[in-house]
């Protein structure tokens, strides 16, 4: 049996659409469970975890086997190996993922997730003091803005989060794109080593492609939104692959996999 290099692949804005499934996507993970290519998709999303993730695949017609993970499940396995107790700030139905590691009076931790249109004052100054009496800031993921579905620029959590390490004075150990620690984490999840090659699948330059790429995986950029078509001559961030959609990352990992 070849022992093939993982591929990770990002959700959102390459798997799923908005609430659809990517053009290709099924025939990429027949692709990728045909051929015995150990896979997982990763998502920097603080609102799922990957049972969610399996579910909205399955309705959406996707019923190979397909291994996820996002940032609250990634986070969970980093409380378990630091036995840490927390407080976590994040929307109601993730938090419940964490009630065996909730310890409000006096946490190792504060975990900081998104909390969408629930920030408040009161809740930032919570987190601070806790943060300034000797908790750590752990960010689920530390992305600076996103867009909602059919509305307009909204911050993310970053935004919060860079919010109270500059006024504790504190860095936050970040578990989503781009820290190796989340890609080290999927790589262990399929048995790998966390120093092992493996191709990543994203549309975001900085947290898919550039946080891959820095601990020696190899970056396969979808065009999106997010990352328009054609690369800027200036780009700092140069994928190893460029693909138009799904099917052309297919006819990328056809060549890779197949053809050597």
């Amino acid at each position: 049996m070849i022992n093939y290099n993982p591929v990770l692949i990002d959700l959102d804005g390459v798997i799923r659409i908005g609430d659809k499934i990517a053009d290709g996507a099924f025939e990429l993970f027949n692709f990728l469970n045909r051929n015995n290519i150990p896979s997982c998709i990763i998502s920097n999303s603080t609102r799922n975890t990957s049972r969610e993730v399996i579910q909205f695949l399955n309705e959406n017609g996707v019923t190979f086997t397909v291994n996820a993970m996002t940032t609250v499940d990634a986070t969970i396995r980093f409380l378990k190996e630091k036995n840490y107790h927390v407080s976590v700030y994040c929307i109601q139905n993730v938090q419940k993922e964490f009630e065996p590691f909730i310890e409000d009076e006096n946490p190792d931790a504060v975990i900081i997730g998104d909390l969408g249109e629930g920030w408040t004052y009161p809740i930032l100054n919570d987190i601070f003091r806790k943060v300034y009496d000797g908790a750590e800031i752990i960010a689920m993921q530390k992305n600076k803005f996103w867009q909602p579905e059919g509305k307009s620029l909204a911050l993310d959590a970053g935004a919060f989060v860079a919010a109270i390490e500059y006024a504790a004075g504190k860095k936050a150990t970040v578990i989503g794109k781009p820290s190796p620690l989340y890609f080290k984490s999927a790589l262990k999840m399929l048995g790998y080593s966390e120093d092992n090659s493996f191709y990543m699948i994203g549309d975001d330059l900085e947290n898919d492609i550039g946080g891959a790429q820095s601990i020696g995986g190899t970056g396969i950029l979808v065009f999106t939104e997010k990352t328009k078509y054609p690369l800027l001559p200036d780009t700092k961030i140069l994928p190893s692959f460029e693909s138009q959609n799904l099917f052309s990352v297919l006819e990328v990992l056809e060549d890779i996999f197949l053809k050597n």
